[in-house]
Formats: structure tokens, sequence, C-alpha cells
């Protein structure tokens, strides 16, 4: 029974020492490239953070400096009006419905026209919009001064453009004035409601980018809408000439016709002579008149 005890105990002391000897020959390789590979991870992970940082801090400079353009220097501010403009209508309407910078005969230079057949006539688009006053309105909303003072600019731009560019016979009746910030179109519609109706009465509308993407592609449709008529109208009147020539083709058919007739019922008369004059030439052949 020890043997036993004794044996079980070696083979127990044998397989603890196998198993000490294959931990100490584990191979630590696999481990040490994944951690390689993590380490990698990490600084490419990194690499982007930070990029992604340089690229949040760019942007913030950029609403900075779109800041200054709307509240800032009025120059900048004009040309980034223009620019958005322009834009916005040469994305949408043909090259052949607008021109921008073109004089009128009244020696007017608007920023854009919309070619539009008379009546209307062609619809003025300007792009400058006082905002000197608007800034004051930002530091203090209870500055009631500035919010006169504001609303006075801009009822003054209104007239300005309904003096410019509203010129009977020549331009519409309209004209729109364009603001290119979304919240500052909807500070007026929501503050100044009177300004609002004001520029209805002067037949002045004014628009931002969103009303005015609009506006253009309503016009871009019925301007479609008039070349498809004008289109339509040039080929009823090509199709009733058509009809007009085919109608004098079938007279000069039909009296060609009818001189064929004729000439057909002659030369029937003809073979009918023809045909008498024959037999009797050969009548008078078989006569015997005694000379032989």
């Amino acid at each position: 029974m020890t043997i036993y005890i004794f044996a079980l105990l070696a083979v127990v002391i044998f397989l603890l020492l196998v198993l000490i000897f294959r931990k100490n020959t584990i191979d630590l390789s696999p481990l040490r490239e994944d951690n390689v590979r993590l380490r990698e991870r990490l600084a490419e992970r990194l690499g982007t953070l930070s990029q992604n940082a340089m690229e949040l801090k760019s942007i913030s400079a950029d609403i900075a400096n779109f800041k200054d353009i709307l509240m800032g220097n009025k120059q900048a501010r004009g040309t980034f009006g223009e620019r958005q403009l322009a834009d916005l209508v040469a994305d949408i309407m043909p090259p052949e419905t607008y021109s921008f910078q073109t004089v009128l005969s009244t020696g007017v230079r608007p920023d854009c026209i919309i070619r539009l057949p008379y009546p209307p006539g062609d619809m003025i688009i300007d792009s400058k919009f006082p905002l000197e006053s608007y800034n004051r309105i930002l530091n203090d909303k209870n500055d009631i001064g500035a919010k006169k003072q504001f609303e006075l600019d801009v009822r003054k731009h209104i007239d300005a453009i309904a003096e410019k560019y509203i010129i009977p016979g020549v331009t519409a009746e309209s004209a729109m004035m364009f603001i290119a910030s979304e919240s500052i179109f909807q500070e007026i519609h929501t503050e100044f409601p009177n300004t609002i109706d004001y520029a209805a009465r002067k037949k002045i509308f004014i628009v931002s980018p969103a009303t005015l993407w609009a506006t253009l592609n309503t016009i871009r449709a019925v301007l479609s809408d008039i070349k498809i008529k004008r289109v339509a109208s040039q080929i009823k009147r090509e199709l009733d000439l058509l009809l007009t020539d085919l109608g004098r083709l079938s007279e000069r058919s039909a009296k060609v016709a009818q001189h064929f007739a004729a000439a057909q019922t002659d030369i029937e008369q003809l073979q009918t002579s023809v045909s008498k004059i024959s037999p009797r030439a050969e009548k008078l052949r078989a006569m015997n008149f005694g000379e032989d």
C-alpha cells in the first residue's frame, strides 16, 4: 500500500514538473506582436484626433472670418453678398436669362438682372444691405434707438432700390432686395413687420438665400412654360403654312391631271382618224386606173 502511495506521489510530482517546464517554455512573441499593433493603432487614432482638432480650429477661424464679413467691413460684406447672389442665380437660371453689373439706360448698374419678357419686364436684384445699425442691436437687444435706426436704414435702402431699379416701360414693376443671412432675414420679419409692409407697398420683395432659391426656380419654370408655348405657336404656324402649301399642290396636281386627260382624249381621236385613213389608202392602191 505504501508503495502505491509513493508511486502516486511520484506521478504527481512528475506532472507538476512537466507543467512547470511547459509554463517556462510558453512562446510570448504573439503577445509582443499584438502589443506593437495596439500601439500602432493608438498612434494612428491619436494622429486622426489631432488632425480633426486642427480642422475644427480652421472651421472656427472660418466662422470668425464669416462673422467679420457679415458684421464688419462694408466692402467685404458687399462682395460676399454679390458673390452669393451670383452663385445662386448661376446655379438655377439658364445663362441667357440673367446678367450681372449691366448698365441700364438710366446709367445705374444693378447687381443682377433677371431677363423676363415684357410684361412684366426685367427683374432687378440688389445684394447690398445696411448692417451697421444691426450690429448695435446684436450688442444690446434692448437698444430702442438702434432698432429705430436700423428700421430707418432699411427703409432708406428700400426707397433707393425702388427709385433706381423700377423703371416704367424698361424693368418690371417690382424688384428684389437680397439679404445674404437667413438669421437677419428672419429677424426683420419677426421684429420689424411694418418694414416688410413698407417694402410691399414700394413693390420691393425682401428675399434670403432660401426664398430667392424658391423664387428663381419658379421664374425658371415660368420661362420654360413661355418657351414651350412660343415653340408650340411656331409649330402651329408652320403647320398652317404646310397645310396651305399642300392645298396648292393638290389644286395644281388636279390641273395637271386634267391636262393629261385632255391629251389622252386628243391621242385617242388621232388614233381613230389614223385607223380610218389607212383602209381608204389601201382601197385607193387597189384600184386600176388603166396605166397598164
